[in-house]
């Protein structure tokens, strides 16, 4: 029955924020409750005279938070902390550095194109960073007559594989939902999300040479580039701190891999040194974060709800139930290479169903099962973040649709444009990644 409720629990979720009946935070929040609730009913959780115990349910709640609240702290100070940098003005130089350097080479441009985007979607929101970058390259594509279908396929794939970035999103659910730090996900990761970076540049050369044969170089003027600005409060513009802010980014991706300090409390030095240095009015360090705060709690809003969730999947017993029925159905033979299954399965999971129903109700799911073979949940969170450039084709991921308004492109032409190159990108990462040994092929522990 606990299998059943479970099942019920995650599909029932699952139709709601998929249907957008719900939002993810209040489903989050409320089914999990509805379910425990219908096995407090059905005698589940009785107490030696048979009344129902209630205050378990909160406990179970309270527990899952706790958990999560390292990770919400994280996501919180970190968007706060690349919104506030992208405000100083620190990432203008490098977008006017790529627009006067590709001029009218379409190899170039499509070299540039990558570049900035990777660069862009360091602040792990994929809405802002089509726009800065549809906004600086579209002109060029226009002007030398290149196909905006391929300048929003390489801008895609380089937003899905810098979005497993802690602070992008898919990790920071991976890490929540199994109870593992995001550190530990993601510097494991940085190998083959190298690696598949390499090889998108790969596929932009292959691109860039063939628009180069087809329509030449272009001598033209890139004097628009002057025009373009990341930042967008001239108020919050710090030009003269930049090589600080520079510095102090640097420093932070140096103690973030190195694990020098846990990632919510470097975040947090960070974006208080930050305003602090280039902001000495308090007024407009106030301002700046209440203007970011919103984009911030969206995010953290739904870690915490996750945190009912999983606290109420876990603590009922239905994730155990659910694993050991799923345990059960896995042939012998085939749950050692539950590693790159779920990394391969993530694919198609991900396009049709939202990242929050994937990795709140069918990730912990696969871990579990998984743990009967030895492999870790920290295994299982790196092999489920790999389907992230697929991810961003679903019809449900909201920043794609309006890549595809700004590029002034078919939604459709971009899935069958990038569907192919999304996929083995994905499956570049997942061969780099079982090469380099973040996670298993094979577990040979039964």
């Amino acid at each position: 029955m606990l299998t059943v409720l479970g099942l019920g629990m995650i599909l029932c979720f699952m139709y709601l924020i998929m249907s957008r009946r719900m939002t993810a935070l209040a489903a989050l929040t409320l089914i999990p409750i509805l379910f425990a609730l219908i096995a407090y009913g059905l005698g589940f959780y009785v107490d030696s005279l048979g009344h129902i115990e209630i205050k378990e349910l909160g406990e179970m709640m309270l527990e899952g938070v706790k958990k999560l609240a390292p990770t919400g702290v994280m996501l919180l100070f970190a968007i706060l902390y690349f919104a506030i940098m992208i405000d100083t003005g620190l990432f203008d130089p490098s977008v006017k550095f790529i627009l006067r350097l590709v001029k009218g080479d379409p190899l170039k441009v499509v070299i540039g194109t990558i570049t900035l985007t990777l660069i862009v979607s360091l602040d792990g929101d994929g809405s802002t960073t089509y726009m800065i970058c549809v906004a600086a390259m579209l002109p060029l594509y226009k002007r030398l007559g290149m196909s905006p279908l391929i300048m929003a396929c390489l801008m895609m794939l380089a937003s899905g594989i810098m979005n497993l970035t802690p602070w992008g999103g898919p990790t920071a659910r991976a890490a929540s939902a199994l109870h593992v730090e995001a550190s530990d996900i993601f510097v494991p990761m940085v190998l083959p999300m190298l690696i598949a970076i390499l090889w998108l540049y790969f596929v932009g050369f292959m691109y860039g040479r063939m628009e180069r044969k087809r329509l030449g170089i272009i001598e033209l003027d890139v004097s628009h580039g002057d025009d373009i600005q990341i930042s967008t409060n001239p108020e919050a513009n710090r030009a003269h701190l930049r090589w600080f802010n520079g510095l102090l980014t640097v420093v932070l991706m140096i103690c973030l891999v190195k694990g020098v300090l846990p990632l919510p409390i470097l975040f947090m030095i960070a974006l208080c040194i930050a305003l602090v240095v280039n902001y000495k009015d308090i007024d407009m360090q106030k301002s700046l974060v209440a203007h970011h705060a919103g984009s911030a709690l969206n995010v953290v809003g739904i870690i915490f709800a996750a945190g009912i969730f999983t606290g109420i999947l876990t603590g009922t017993g239905m994730v155990d139930a659910m694993s050991k029925e799923l345990v059960a159905i896995i042939p012998q033979s085939m749950g050692p290479f539950l590693a790159p299954i779920t990394a391969v399965i993530s694919m198609p999971l991900t396009f049709f169903m939202s990242n929050d129903a994937f990795y709140y109700g069918v990730l912990p799911i696969l871990s579990e099962a998984a743990s009967h073979y030895g492999i870790t949940p920290v295994e299982m969170a790196r092999a489920s973040i790999v389907g992230q450039p697929v991810h961003l084709l679903s019809p449900l991921v909201p920043s794609t649709y309006l890549l595809c308004g700004l590029a002034g492109i078919e939604f459709g032409q971009h899935q069958k444009f990038t569907i192919k190159w999304a996929i083995l990108t994905c499956l570049v990462m997942l061969v780099a990644a079982m090469l380099l040994g973040v996670f298993p092929l094979y577990s040979t522990i039964h």
